[in-house]
């Protein structure tokens, strides 16, 4: 695939993820009433906003890319040779809530490589975008992961699921704070990996995340200069694996920490 093809989506997701921010950011702000969610499972939020978000970007991409695949987190769909990962509204918790934490995450994969990463956070303006090997910027500007040395310097945001045991959370935790990190988690997988690679915290880890959540912001935390494990290995793009996400320094302490099987 040319250079130009890849500018070509990768202009055409920026679009659309301001498109779908505008959509998001309205129902946000509607003060007549929260947006309404239910529970596709335990602590697993659905509004008619992430519905009607997903349709509008698959719609765009099937528009102006036909030959491509596409798969949401809500409607699904089908993995080709070039395929589009999206989540129509990362943080939905958040954002069913009233918390000005959620965001738009698009990225588009060929033959197993992630070339492009998209994330917007509509509340605060934010476009975090990258292409493989053209470098990582937010509305625009370079981005670079943070410069600290050690464990003990870093702020994590340390994800979680009931797709693993609560047991296993809890030792991830109490590993991550004897390592001397501080440990936050704010409910979006995908703004923690933009926020590491814009340098604003030092890593993100997750046990298992799908790859809706994860495939944006891991590329655009490598073209930031960060480290990532090879999410995509193994079946990765469909079932999900662990994450880690971090300024190169403090990668080994934290894989540990994070006690997964498999290579980093």
């Amino acid at each position: 695939m040319s250079a130009s093809d890849l500018d070509q989506r990768l202009a055409l997701a920026c679009a659309v993820a301001r498109e779908a921010g505008a959509i998001a950011l309205a129902a946000f702000r509607d003060g007549s009433h929260p947006p309404a969610h239910t529970l596709k499972g335990p602590q697993d939020y659905f509004t008619q906003t992430d519905a009607e978000i997903e349709r509008l970007v698959c719609s765009r991409i099937t528009a102006s890319f036909p030959a491509d695949s596409f798969f949401g987190e809500e409607t699904g769909g089908s993995f080709g040779r070039d395929v589009w990962v999206v989540d129509p509204i990362d943080g939905t918790a958040n954002f069913a809530r009233g918390i000005p934490h959620f965001c738009i995450s698009i990225a588009f994969v060929r033959d197993g490589y992630v070339e492009l990463g998209v994330i917007y956070q509509p509340v605060t303006d934010e476009l975090y975008a990258a292409r493989r090997g053209s470098g990582a910027t937010r509305n625009g500007q370079a981005i670079m992961v943070s410069t600290v040395a050690t464990v003990a310097q870093a702020i994590v945001e340390a994800g979680w699921s009931t797709r693993r045991p609560r047991e296993a959370y809890v030792g991830l935790i109490e590993r991550l704070l004897r390592a001397g990190a501080q440990v936050r988690r704010t409910g979006s997988g995908a703004l923690g990996l933009a926020y590491v690679a814009d340098g604003r915290i030092d890593a993100y880890c997750e046990l298992h995340i799908n790859a809706w959540d994860a495939l944006a912001g891991l590329l655009i935390v490598e073209e930031a200069g960060g480290w990532t494990n090879d999410f995509l290995r193994g079946d990765g793009l469909r079932q999900g694996n662990p994450v880690l996400a971090c300024t190169p320094a403090v990668g080994e302490v934290l894989w540990n920490a994070m006690d997964v099987s498999g290579p980093r």
